[in-house]
């Protein structure tokens, strides 16, 4: 019986113990807000202690669920090598896929904060600079499938976190959906990343999964070449979460966290390293999880080879990115979902 815990959309904080959903707002003041945050900095020995009252708590028909957490600062990283090398075929044809920092530290980039959405809100088509000249609606919106990490225990600032400690500051895990727009991306990523491009929008699951419930899912990974750094050295591992993508009710691709390249707790290692510090409430996203085989790709990018192998849905239809109207959902157990609906700019 998986355990999680959210936030109801009239205030209280709840927990979802196999099919049911309990408020726990009556149990302790903590539980009172409209946020998990509270609950998450008493720490791991009141969490147990909750665990254990779950019984107490008035059980919930059809919940409705709002934002589970206050966001305090939200790093999306880029941790999955064949969303990597993908991206790099795409895009640097006559070079090296990979770039010659990615093998030896995991890429980031700061988001924001402030954009991100709990699951099913709608997201609007975002505006931008297209090119030289251009400024209009997105032509290439794409979401991407990632699983994100909510930090439960503080850092102090100028202390790096030991990747052997790092997962001690881990409250619990999220299912993530990074909205992009591509064309604004390739006209502004250069020289510093990505901005605008990601920055309109970023949903999450309504419920969060404590890292203690997803400790049977860990398996060994592969070995990383060439072997990290001592400050990220560990034997490799990653969680074996199946996950799926839905567009307009069809399953258009499949894969597992395990293809993850770069684990959270190498995450947090190189995060904190020159000494940034965490937060409760901090967001760590994954970036992209893609597979070997074309299905198991995470981005609409992807499978559609940026356009220009565009994929067939039931209804007759295809995509080569997402059109108005357009219904995303991800899932993956013990997560549960994260889904958006696009709708017209302006």
């Amino acid at each position: 019986m998986s355990l999680a815990y959210g936030v109801l959309r009239d205030g209280g904080v709840c927990a979802r113990a196999g099919d049911r959903v309990v408020d726990l707002s009556e149990l302790d003041p903590v539980f009172a807000g409209t946020s998990l945050n509270a609950f998450i900095e008493r720490g791991p020995a009141f969490r147990e202690e909750v665990g254990s009252r779950l019984g107490e708590g008035r059980e919930v028909d059809s919940p409705e669920l709002a934002m589970p957490f206050e966001v305090g600062d939200y790093v999306d990283f880029y941790s999955s090598l064949h969303h990597a090398t993908n991206v790099g075929r795409m895009f640097r044809q006559d070079a090296d896929p990979l770039l010659p920092n990615w093998r030896h530290l995991p890429v980031a980039y700061h988001g924001r904060a402030g954009t991100v959405v709990p699951s099913g809100t709608p997201v609007k088509r975002p505006e931008g600079q297209r090119g030289p000249g251009d400024f209009g609606p997105t032509g290439a919106l794409d979401f991407e499938l990632e699983a994100g990490f909510v930090i439960g225990v503080p850092s102090r600032r100028g202390e790096p976190v030991p990747v052997e400690r790092a997962l001690d500051h881990v409250f619990g895990m999220v299912l993530v959906n990074d909205w992009s727009a591509r064309d604004i991306q390739r006209w502004e990523y250069r020289p510093l990343g990505p901005f605008l491009a990601k920055s309109f929008a970023t949903s999450v699951s309504h419920w969060v999964v404590p890292l203690p419930e997803l400790e049977d899912l860990r398996v060994d990974a592969d070995p990383q070449d060439p072997q990290p750094l001592p400050y990220l050295r560990e034997q490799p591992w990653a969680y074996d979460i199946a996950l799926e993508i839905e567009l307009n009710g069809a399953v258009i691709a499949r894969t597992n966290t395990r293809h993850l390249y770069w684990s959270i707790a190498q995450q947090i290692a190189h995060l904190t390293s020159n000494g940034a510090s965490l937060r409760v409430g901090d967001l760590l996203a994954t970036g992209t999880i893609s597979g070997p085989e074309r299905e198991q790709r995470g981005s609409l990018q992807e499978l559609s080879w940026a356009g220009q192998e565009p994929i067939d849905l039931p209804d007759g239809s295809v995509r080569r990115f997402l059109e108005d109207g357009d219904e995303v959902v991800m899932r993956g157990e013990p997560l549960g979902e994260v889904h958006g609906r696009v709708e017209p700019a302006g």
